[in-house]
């Protein structure tokens, strides 16, 4: 009766999982797409593409993600580009989302890269709380103007619970982050990633409902029940900052299937938020003046969504987990485990572009030059086109989490999961 009730359970779970992801099950989970050992967009990866490393400490290590740092001149012209990384190497004894919750102690690493002079270096956390744990995850830095300082805002999942880390860092002193507070409130349940609005603002996703961190065998059963079911129980909100610290905090996108990567245009316009679970990009009119987001398009991409980022030009960089089993398996340190890696430009297409009937123009094919299509795990959206800039069986590159693309030099940069280093790719 008992091996009866748990076989109906699992069958249950699994016809709600293809019930509601049934293209990701089949492409993502059930079998292994057939990616080549490296593509890049702007030709041979053997000669364009080179990945920086820590080679003394190796603490370029497990970066799920990464952001430019600008720096403005007094007229608002770009004057200077940075990346700045958030790298954990110790997330494989300490992974709020995906577990293990074994060992806390040792602290991520901040680092900041030139995209001038290709330099890099540590960057240190200045007056940082004693005994408080660094384990970064989603974060931003708002832009320099003028050489003023920036506020730089990043998810740390710490032992007790997740927060989200205030520091400014200067550009005279760009290898350290001064500490100013530290965030809490019981709606950050999961935080994950998030997107300024202003230096004191931002949208927050919230990945789940149910988390590793409840208690005994209900933290290793129901986040996974969560994940595979894909119920729509995460959320997207927006947090606002008094100059006292004083956090306001709103709802801006309720019943996503794990909320994850969260990007915001260049115009401020548009909100972009990733669902992993369905395979899918969430696309929303934004009112800058409240914040408010009213849904427009979802558009699907051939891999469990991670983070995403808009380029300058208005277009936005998707990156993800092309088959989630290998992920686990690297996770979980499978000896010789690697994941695959993907990255797409998700691009507005022009209302003229619709020619044919809806039903025939989601079954055309598209992303034609890469040697693994898009077309072939996910259907073309009426709304924007999808292009592979960047895929990996994981031999050269593995696990890949965020992506950006400088629209000024075309130089990718990517990060992975549970990767070393970040790679460079130039044009």
């Amino acid at each position: 009766m008992v091996l009866f009730k748990v076989a109906t359970s699992l069958t249950l779970l699994l016809a709600t999982f293809v019930y509601r992801s049934g293209r990701v099950a089949k492409h993502n989970v059930l079998n292994v797409p057939a990616l080549p050992d490296a593509y890049y967009v702007g030709g041979n990866w053997k000669e364009h593409c080179s990945v920086i490393k820590d080679e003394i400490a190796h603490t370029i290590n497990f970066c799920e993600d990464i952001t430019f740092w600008d720096h403005h001149d007094v007229e608002g012209g770009l004057s200077n580009r940075y990346v700045l990384l958030g790298c954990d190497p110790n997330r494989k004894a300490w992974n709020t989302v995906m577990g293990p919750l074994r060992d806390p102690e040792p602290r991520g690493y901040l680092w900041l890269y030139s995209t001038a002079d290709g330099s890099s270096h540590r960057v240190t956390l200045h007056n940082y709380p004693d005994g408080h744990d660094f384990h970064p995850l989603g974060m931003e830095i708002y832009p320099s103007k003028d050489g003023a300082p920036s506020n730089l805002f990043i998810v740390n999942h710490a032992r007790a619970r997740t927060t989200i880390e205030q520091f400014t860092v200067d550009p005279a002193r760009p290898d350290q982050a001064t500490y100013i507070r530290t965030l809490t409130s019981p709606y950050f349940v999961a935080p994950n990633a998030l997107a300024l609005t202003s230096p004191t603002s931002f949208y927050v996703s919230n990945d789940h409902f149910m988390t590793r961190r409840l208690p005994h065998v209900l933290g290793h059963v129901l986040p996974v029940f969560e994940t595979l079911a894909a119920l729509p129980f995460g959320w997207l909100a927006h947090v606002s900052l008094d100059e006292d610290g004083t956090l306001h905090h709103a709802f801006a996108a309720l019943g996503i299937p794990f909320a994850n990567g969260v990007s915001v245009s260049p115009d401020g316009s548009q909100v972009a938020l990733a669902s992993t679970t369905r395979g899918a990009v969430y696309f929303y009119d934004r009112n800058a003046t409240t914040n408010a987001l009213r849904p427009t398009f979802a558009v699907p991409v051939p891999f469990f969504v991670d983070n995403i980022v808009y380029d300058d030009t208005g277009a936005l960089i998707a990156t993800g987990h092309p088959h989630f089993p290998s992920l686990i398996a690297v996770a979980a340190n499978k000896t010789g485990a690697t994941a695959p890696s993907w990255a797409v430009s998700v691009s507005p297409l022009a209302k003229t572009s619709h020619f044919a009937p809806a039903s025939d123009f989601e079954r055309r094919t598209y992303d034609s030059r890469a040697p693994l299509s898009a077309s072939e795990l996910a259907p073309a959206a009426l709304s924007h086109e999808v292009e592979t800039v960047f895929q990996s069986s994981g031999s050269v590159f593995s696990s890949s989490s965020t992506s950006l693309r400088d629209s000024e030099t075309g130089i990718l940069y990517i990060v992975g999961l549970y990767e070393e280093g970040m790679m460079v790719c130039r044009p």
